[in-house]
């Protein structure tokens, strides 16, 4: 049964102050809206999807009628008026549906959505689900496999599915598999049912160890390689994670490659837990929880192919932790058209919850921080999953309870 709610959009802040780091761009004022409040319960409101009607779909780690996390859909009505639907409760240690969904969802061209979820099914370790419009309004939920269901499986998977062009998922554990420490997997749709295959097993080995324990997902090329990050390594007791390319060698074989070591050195990030993003140039960009030259406030980097078929990280910005920039991003980073990147952090900014911020080239090879908000205890902040943007340039976002928008 559908259970809906509204909720009258307000304005936190017709202006929003602007602070950048070190920046000579010019300070734009932002409108900040919280579109609606998913719950004061909610610990975690996950990243969103947007479909072309400009519906916003997501999901909650916990809430909803079973405490077990939901998923919802809002929908825009006239007079700034926002409209929920809570399109499905998962049921709590029921041992058929998921339970606790920590990631946001993926939409294909027919509408349909696709998550995971942390626990849940027959094992208690986890699910892929889909949930499909019905045409009259109601949705379906259909859980698309169940993992544990074999000793060498995947289990816990924080990360959300990407599809490719064909409609297959990706997506990573953060533990199981031959090595117990976290496995990337491929689902495809067969005549009947999905099937899953583990396409790469994460094995410590301090001999060329390709990292393990992935947080986020991966994303893939227009030559189906696959790129994502790891959050450790044993390659030796300073390597905190890794970046990694799949290199798809045939239609069902992968080849690992390391393309960046993390190392807690003070200067490089470390601890990446969230996907990565290509510029139009095929450089790779992402986050790191902790490291950087600023106190271990985390960073965002840049990583470049070079001619020799190596790549080269550059550290783009280092958060300071300090009341005019933010601290520890969970979430990875998001272009606009004209190459500008935006993202969240978990902590600091003035009250200490969090920040929007936006990165900006500047031509010369550095870039430019603008805040578009602060974060503060009435409007959601400590933000683990990225932000996502329309094409005239409006920011959405889900953070703790709160879904918003940030307006040029």
């Amino acid at each position: 049964m559908r259970r809906r709610h509204s909720l009258l959009s307000f304005t936190m802040a017709a202006a929003v102050a602007l602070t950048g780091l070190i920046t000579a761009s010019p300070v734009v004022a932002q409108q900040f809206q919280v579109l609606y409040h998913v719950g004061s319960d909610v610990i975690y409101s996950n990243g969103l999807v947007r479909d072309v009607s400009g519906n916003l779909y997501g999901t909650t780690t916990n809430g909803g009628t079973f405490n077990a996390g939901i998923v919802y859909e809002l929908s825009p009505q006239s007079g700034g008026i926002w409209t929920e639907t809570v399109l499905h409760n998962f049921a709590d240690n029921d041992r058929v549906d998921g339970d606790q969904p920590y990631a946001g969802l993926a939409i294909d061209g027919a509408g349909n959505l696709y998550g995971t979820t942390r626990f849940g099914g027959p094992s208690g370790e986890g699910t892929v689900f889909e949930m499909s419009p019905q045409g009259d309004g109601m949705w379906k939920e259909t859980i698309l496999y169940n993992f544990g269901s074999t000793s060498t499986d995947g289990i816990f998977p924080y990360s959300p599915v990407v599809l490719d062009s064909v409609g297959n998922l990706y997506g990573t554990t953060f533990e199981g598999g031959t090595g117990r420490v976290g496995t990337v997997y491929k689902l495809v749709h067969g005549a009947n049912r999905w099937q899953e295959r583990v396409i790469h097993n994460f094995v410590p080995n301090a001999q060329g160890d390709g990292g393990f324990n992935p947080y986020g997902g991966v994303i893939l090329d227009s030559a189906g390689n696959l790129y994502g990050t790891t959050t450790a390594c044993q390659c030796s007791y300073t390597n905190q994670g890794t970046v990694f390319e799949l290199k798809r060698i045939s239609a069902g074989s992968y080849a690992e490659k390391v393309l960046h070591y993390f190392y807690s050195s003070g200067v490089d990030g470390y601890n990446p837990r969230a996907s990565l993003a290509f510029d139009r140039r095929g450089n790779l960009f992402g986050t790191t929880n902790e490291g950087g030259t600023s106190f271990n406030n985390g960073t965002v980097f840049e990583l470049s192919p070079t001619a020799l078929g190596n790549w080269k990280e550059k550290v783009i910005h280092n958060f300071s932790g300090t009341t005019t920039d933010g601290q520890g991003p969970e979430a990875g980073v998001v272009f606009d058209a004209h190459g500008n990147l935006y993202g969240t952090t978990y902590g600091a900014g003035t009250y200490g919850y969090g920040i929007v911020f936006e990165l900006m080239p500047s031509g010369s090879g550095s870039w430019n921080e603008v805040i578009l908000h602060n974060f503060n205890s009435a409007d959601g902040g400590e933000f683990v999953s990225p932000v996502i943007l329309d094409s005239a340039g409006n920011i959405y976002g889900a953070g703790a309870g709160f879904v918003f928008e940030i307006m040029p």
